[in-house]
């Protein structure tokens, strides 16, 4: 089954999506509102998951060349004291791939490249979509309109056609959560390649580069819209005292390098991820917290398993029932997973509560943190046919 494709979303969801329909031979055209495709967000930890999502695309060996493997690190508190650490190589051993560190810029380019560029159609925005003919879905661009066999709504967490095709759902909520986000200038001094240090209410974290930079984030408990004239000065007053490397990774970054960003999540999750001829994928079909690192892996998912189906079923109507029912209860699931890991995590303030979470880290045994992390990422996509 070929067909023609709109991809909405030119970020990593959307552009796998279209890695995917074109290898299996359809004629795609990827919408993407912002002028110059968007490279905002730091860095991206990929699990085995989003690891195994990109080799069934074939874009898996080019993006480990570019990335950095996270052997070594764990979770900490302020002060420095270890509450527990990853054996990336026991993850390895397990997943047959370690979970590796890249720029989203990177990643980004990577995936561009694996399109012809008259695939992308960027400085457009896609606000609304007719489906009423049940053969055909129809796109408004300004002057023009897209007519394709099958539509795939990328466009993140606010998406405009998730709003379209579901309006009685409330839409993304705010997690309570704020996060601050850079890579340094330079490359900066590292002993380990990933680490999470948690405070009360807040949390830093650092992904080593392969080019010797790293990417670091600071989620804080803040009301959203909060934002201040000098967002590093106002993270050295409250990081300033917490262990090596974080000042350095501070000092390293230029101001107007820092991005800042509310967290929202789909706490309400939708009741289908399919409507017609039109799928919704990544964060406009379950946008997550943060707090497992599965926010991205889950939009390759979503792109294996909806190539897979387009490639194995007779119809588009067949395809996406399949694509919906394998995709939305693992999603939903993974959702849940990190909203609750937060709530235990970077969120937890009260002094007891945090002192018990911490002793019960220290006292678990290394591989308790590695089966927490096969949970979600022990998963292997389908074939192709």
């Amino acid at each position: 089954m070929g067909g023609s494709a709109v991809v909405v979303g030119g970020g990593i969801g959307g552009l796998a999506a279209a890695i995917g329909l074109r290898l299996i031979g359809w004629e795609v055209t990827v919408v993407e509102r912002a002028p110059v495709p968007a490279d905002a967000g730091a860095g991206i930890s990929l699990h085995a998951n989003g690891i195994r999502a990109l080799d069934v695309l074939g874009v898996g060996e080019a993006v480990r060349a570019a990335a950095r493997p996270q052997y070594t690190g764990g979770t900490r508190v302020p002060g420095g004291g270890r509450l527990a650490r990853m054996d990336g190589t026991a993850l390895e051993r397990e997943l047959g791939t370690p979970i590796v560190g890249v720029p989203r810029a990177v990643l980004h380019h990577l995936l561009r490249a694996a399109l012809p560029s008259e695939c992308l159609l960027v400085g457009t925005e896609a606000t609304s979509v007719d489906h009423t003919d049940a053969g055909r879905v129809r796109i408004p661009l300004g002057d023009t309109v897209l007519e394709a066999d099958l539509v795939v709504a990328a466009d993140g967490v606010g998406s405009r056609l998730r709003g379209l095709l579901f309006p009685r759902h409330p839409g993304p909520a705010y997690s309570g959560s704020t996060v601050l986000r850079a890579i340094t200038e330079h490359p900066v001094e590292l002993d380990t390649d990933f680490e999470l240090t948690w405070g009360r209410g807040a949390e830093f974290g650092h992904i080593a580069f392969a080019d010797g930079r790293a990417e670091w984030h600071a989620v804080l408990n803040s009301p959203p819209g909060v934002r201040h004239t000098d967002a590093l000065a106002e993270l050295r007053r409250r990081f300033g005292t917490w262990h090596d490397p974080i000042p350095a990774l501070l000092d390293a970054t230029r101001p107007d390098a820092v991005l800042h960003h509310d967290i929202h999540e789909l706490a309400t999750p939708l009741p289908a991820f399919t409507a017609g001829r039109i799928a919704l994928l990544g964060d406009a079909a379950h946008a997550m917290t943060p707090n497992l690192g599965q926010g991205a892996c889950q939009a390759l998912e979503d792109a294996a398993v909806l190539t897979a189906a387009l490639a194995t079923e007779p119809t588009v109507a067949s395809a996406l029932a399949r694509y919906d029912a394998e995709r939305r209860p693992r999603s939903q699931s993974v959702a849940r997973a990190a909203r609750k890991a937060g709530r235990m995590g970077q969120q937890l303030t009260h002094p007891l509560a945090v002192a018990v979470r911490n002793t019960a880290l220290r006292l678990a045994p290394s591989r308790v943190t590695v089966r927490t992390i096969l949970r979600h990422a022990d998963w292997t996509p389908p074939g192709l046919g």
